[in-house]
């Protein structure tokens, strides 16, 4: 039975072109556009996006199909073509490690309906989906805890070198000082920490301890903006 999955509709002739006829090219173009979908579908699965890279999403499947038939089922020569035009996409923006996982998917539907391999490109589309939907809905590959950053301001006339060390150890499991700058005309320091809180619901009690050596000044603790994601 699986056999059959890893057949080609076309069968076994060089030239897809000379070998296929409209009916079966539009079998395969309707099956890169579902497939084209359910890619799109697995990318907006809990991941911020743009309407028009979802729409290029869609269609690149059937876009790679195309190139793939006309290439005469060269495979080498399929990838080399697809993969210029994927970097025209990304050769100056950086895509995310989801942007370029997605585009691959696509990539690879595009490559599996363009030699008519639909069911095989069907089963994989649907593994790729359950896979996803795994990984993304449970803990694999969540920090344990998210860095924060916390400000610290003091008076200049404070001797503030190692005077938070102590309490730093106590609630957190590593901190970083990552800035020191003036306020207020040189009146105030403002150190910046990055840090890793130790538990949680712990943070009343670290800022409360802080403010007994800082002379009851301004503390902030908040989360680090999340950089870019990439390959």
């Amino acid at each position: 039975m699986f056999d059959s999955t890893l057949s080609s509709i076309f069968g076994s002739s060089e030239s897809l072109v000379a070998a296929i006829t409209t009916g079966e090219f539009l079998v395969c173009c309707v099956a890169s556009i579902v497939l084209g979908m359910v890619c799109a579908g697995i990318y907006m699965f809990r991941h911020s996006y743009s309407k028009n890279f979802v729409v290029t999403l869609a269609l690149l499947p059937l876009i790679v199909q195309m190139v793939i038939t006309l290439v005469n089922g060269n495979l080498g020569a399929g990838i080399a073509v697809m993969g210029v035009f994927n970097l025209v996409r990304f050769r100056s923006i950086p895509g995310s490690a989801k942007d370029i996982g997605s585009v691959f998917l696509a990539m690879a539907i595009g490559l599996a309906t363009g030699m008519g391999f639909l069911a095989l490109a069907v089963v994989f589309t649907v593994i790729v989906a359950i896979v996803n939907l795994v990984f993304v809905a449970t803990p694999f590959g969540q920090p344990k805890e998210q860095a924060k950053t916390l400000t610290i301001t003091v008076p200049e006339d404070l001797e503030f070198d190692g005077m938070f060390d102590e309490v730093l150890e106590r609630f957190t499991a590593e901190y970083e000082l990552i800035e020191i700058q003036t306020k207020n005309l040189g009146s105030l320091f403002q150190l910046s920490y990055l840090i890793r809180m130790k538990g949680h619901g712990e943070e009343k009690a670290l800022i409360d301890s802080l403010r007994c050596l800082n002379g009851n000044l301004k503390i902030a603790l908040g989360c680090t903006p999340r950089q870019r994601e990439t390959l």
